[in-house]
């Protein structure tokens, strides 16, 4: 049963995904709304429970930290990416390098829409008949 529902819900995540990617502004505000009430109660229920800025604060860094949140929010995956492997900072790239970064960007995107439509389209060709 719990299956099932979350099931439609990831169904019902890439109908609306796809639909939205068409009107990005629509798309960014919506998910902004979103956002903002979801922290919005989060940040009610804390004060319905006396939480306490000093308390919230070493709550809020220990989730943090135990989910692996901490860097990559703070820092940056692409900045951590980079300092790994020992890539030049973006204003330190020459034009070329940048142009050709985001052709193969690009590429890689045009990809992988490829093979999201064709999931998608092997997913509707397979949903079990209810």
């Amino acid at each position: 049963m719990i299956k099932k529902i979350i099931l439609s819900f990831g169904k019902l995540e890439n109908k609306t995904r796809r639909v939205l990617s068409k009107y990005p502004i629509l798309y960014a505000l919506i998910g902004g709304v979103g956002v903002v009430l979801f922290w919005r109660g989060v940040w009610h229920i804390a004060d319905d429970m006396n939480v306490g800025s000093v308390l919230s604060l070493i709550i809020g860094f220990v989730i943090l930290l135990l989910t692996g949140i901490l860097v990559s929010e703070f820092i940056g995956k692409q900045l951590i990416i980079t300092g790994l492997v020992g890539e030049k900072k973006i204003t330190e790239k020459e034009e070329q390098e940048i142009e050709t970064e985001e052709g193969q960007l690009r590429n890689l995107q045009k990809t992988l829409n490829k093979l999201e439509e064709k999931l998608d389209h092997i997913d509707d060709h397979f949903e079990p008949k209810t």
